[in-house]
């Protein structure tokens, strides 16, 4: 091939594989300089490791893989080996929490086993849902970065970078999944089981407890450890219970956060203005803009309105993993001390799950958690637990924030349906069963009711 005939793109792949094997005479400071970042080691060297994994990538999408990496090598860091002693501890709260469970829910029980986790497995159980979670985020970063450095580039490698955007996109987006990495690392060292954070992070059915993480929750409170143990085991499965009870629910919750991910922009003048004025002295810049949210611009009125769906979502499910668990563990002597470390852990959040909320623009804290579990207690004492639990069939029955707002109207209306002797999902169940049965019997058909069956004369094979 003539050197004329070599195109920018494939110039620019063949500069950085020089520079990644060693034989390359070109300072590495012009791919700092191409890329629009500061000329100085930290920075190039940075940028070097980075494109590594991009040309690894036979595609222009995020690097997970990374994420993953970075994850389990933070939490592998901090993480201690569960002793006999701790696993047949947990594995027999584990147990008491399923029988005390059974007393105060009509939910189904288990099919599988609870898992005892170290910090670096439930890293790699989790990191596919996190992943999920930020990609819509991670993938507009990436795409903006991949516009403005083509734009802010010098003059002479302007071609250059604007031919190799897959490799760009690809800088950008291993830049973010090195950050959720390190996040979700950070999680696994704060976090005391699979449902902790309100969202079902487990495949399934699976509840997990995090032995050493569960050992520094009862670290300085006066409260036996035993009874620590229990609490947290019952909450563990009364989260993991209701959503293979509520089959929709872990589908509709994870769709709802992506889709309002995917309404997150980027404010591409600030991204300008970091490409713009790089302090060298200040290499970090674009990466703090990251971490910090500064790249998230407030909330449109659409997005708040899905956010505030969202949240009153996040509060039910606490709400009722709260109630149920307060009657549960009521045999407890310390169980109301430990429900209100809980939920201050819950309000709060920790510094992972901040940065989390940064990083992707979405929090994960129930702010209306004590209005939901009002709620629920209410609806337990008026219509008992099977009543209440059967509200988690369908979302379209499932309490509002109007109820959160007034519980005792949805009281009054379960209360009214069941001196009636009326099924509180009568509507419901007759639709579902209606849209379900395939070979039920076949009833008369009105050629001019629209709802009956196709007049088509098309053969059926």
């Amino acid at each position: 091939m003539n050197p004329e005939d070599h195109e920018p793109s494939d110039e620019f792949r063949d500069m950085l594989r020089d520079i990644l094997s060693g034989n390359s005479s070109v300072d590495p400071s012009q791919l700092a300089g191409a890329a629009g970042l500061p000329d100085d080691p930290a920075s190039v060297a940075a940028l070097v490791n980075q494109l590594q994994n991009a040309l690894r990538s036979s595609d222009d999408g995020i690097s997970w893989g990374l994420a993953l990496k970075q994850g389990e090598d933070r939490a592998s860091a901090t993480q201690l080996s569960v002793t006999d002693e701790q696993r047949t501890q947990l594995e027999q709260a584990f147990h008491i929490a399923a029988l005390w469970l059974d007393e105060v829910i009509t939910v189904s029980e288990l099919t599988v086993e609870p898992r005892l986790m170290s910090r670096k497995e439930w890293v790699t159980a989790t990191m596919s849902v996190w992943t999920q979670l930020a990609e819509p985020v991670a993938t507009s970063i990436s795409d903006s970065l991949t516009r403005v450095i083509t734009e802010q580039a010098p003059e002479e490698f302007h071609d250059m970078v604007a031919n190799a955007s897959q490799v760009m996109r690809s800088i950008g987006g291993t830049l973010f999944a090195m950050q959720l990495g390190q996040v979700v690392g950070q999680l696994a060292s704060e976090v005391v089981s699979g449902g902790d954070v309100g969202i079902p992070l487990l495949g399934e059915q699976q509840a997990a407890l995090l032995p050493q993480n569960v050992g520094e929750f009862g670290e300085g409170l006066d409260i036996p450890a035993d009874q620590v143990q229990i609490y947290l085991a019952v909450r563990e499965l009364a989260h993991a219970r209701l959503f293979r009870h509520s089959r929709w629910l872990r589908l509709h919750l994870i769709t709802s956060i992506t889709e309002f991910a995917r309404g997150i922009s980027i404010d591409t003048e600030r991204l300008e203005e970091l490409a713009e004025g790089f302090d060298p002295s200040n290499p970090e810049e674009l990466r703090q803009a990251m971490v910090d949210g500064t790249l998230i611009p407030p909330k449109s009125e659409a997005q708040l309105a899905a956010l505030a769906r969202l949240e009153t979502m996040l509060a039910l499910i606490e709400g009722w993993v709260d109630v149920v668990t307060a009657q549960a563990t009521n045999r407890l002597p310390k169980t109301v001390a430990i429900a209100e470390m809980v939920r201050r852990r819950r309000a709060s959040g920790g510094p992972a799950e901040s940065a989390f909320a940064t990083l992707v623009g979405l929090e994960l804290r129930p702010r209306r958690l004590r209005d939901a579990a009002t709620m629920w207690q209410a609806v337990t004492d008026a219509v008992g637990a099977a009543a209440r639990d059967a509200l988690w069939a369908h979302p379209d029955i499932l309490p509002t924030a109007e109820d959160l707002d007034d519980p005792q109207t949805l009281v009054a209306r379960l209360t009214s349906a069941a001196e009636s002797g009326e099924a509180v999902l009568d509507d419901f169940d007759q639709a579902l069963e209606e849209l379900l049965r395939e070979d039920g019997p076949e009833r008369p058909v009105d050629p001019d009711d629209p709802s009956g069956p196709s007049n088509s004369s098309d053969p059926v094979d």
